[in-house]
């Protein structure tokens, strides 16, 4: 609810390609929310080999479209749930279809100039850092091998959330930090401890959840 579907609303001439009816609120072209993996291909098969002029495609979201390859590698392997695949393998068959998704996207990037915009929610995790102690840190809300390679494909991986202070309270031994903040949204870019991030674009460490303030920063080329 921070505004990510509304930020990439404002790309060049977007299309959506809804895996959740996120997008439902907003004015902006958007295929009818897909159920299956076959309607996702579908949409991305249409504005390869259809005459469009949209510049930008917008997957929404990342997890809901995990939960529709989970169902098709399911469907595939005869199977209720994912989980009934042993030794976790469920996951690694997965990315047979996450892959596919990516080549279509590629293709599409190479072959038509557009540029993808993938909107995932976060979770907190557990990060395991062989240099320091364990500690929790927000990542997109995909098993771990799915966000591997979607983080390894995209040029650009962004943190979106409300900008936040602390502030002590109390006296003595009832001091405590308090979290304190407005409406103020902004995108991190760069990784830090308590998210991952990353872009080649130089972009600064922060800027504002404003899109003519990412734009300031994109080259003519498309991206991912």
């Amino acid at each position: 609810g921070i505004g990510k579907s509304t930020w990439a609303s404002c790309a060049p001439s977007p299309i959506f390609i809804q895996t959740e009816d996120g997008a439902g609120g907003i004015d902006c072209d958007k295929f009818p929310v897909a159920t299956c993996y076959a309607d996702v291909m579908k949409c991305l098969a249409s504005l390869y080999t259809e005459q469009n002029t949209y510049q930008t495609i917008v997957l929404d979201s990342l997890d809901w479209t995990e939960r529709i390859i989970w169902s098709e590698v399911c469907k595939k392997k005869a199977v209720e749930s994912i989980e009934d695949i042993g030794y976790a393998k469920g996951y690694a068959f997965a990315l047979t279809q996450w892959r596919e998704l990516l080549e279509a996207l590629t293709a599409l990037r190479n072959d038509k100039g557009m540029t993808t915009i993938l909107i995932a929610h976060s979770k907190i995790e557990r990060f395991e850092n062989p240099e320091t102690e364990s500690y929790d840190r927000f990542a997109p809300r995909l098993h771990k091998l799915a966000a591997a390679v979607m983080q390894e494909w995209c040029d650009e991986v962004l943190f979106a959330n409300y900008k936040v202070y602390t502030k002590q309270s109390g006296e003595g031994i009832r001091k405590r930090n308090q979290g304190v903040g407005g409406d103020e949204r902004v995108i991190h870019t760069q990784e830090r401890p308590a998210y991952a991030a990353k872009n080649r674009l130089g972009l600064p460490e922060e800027i504002p959840l404003i899109w003519s303030e990412y734009a300031k920063y994109l080259t003519t080329q498309g991206g991912k």
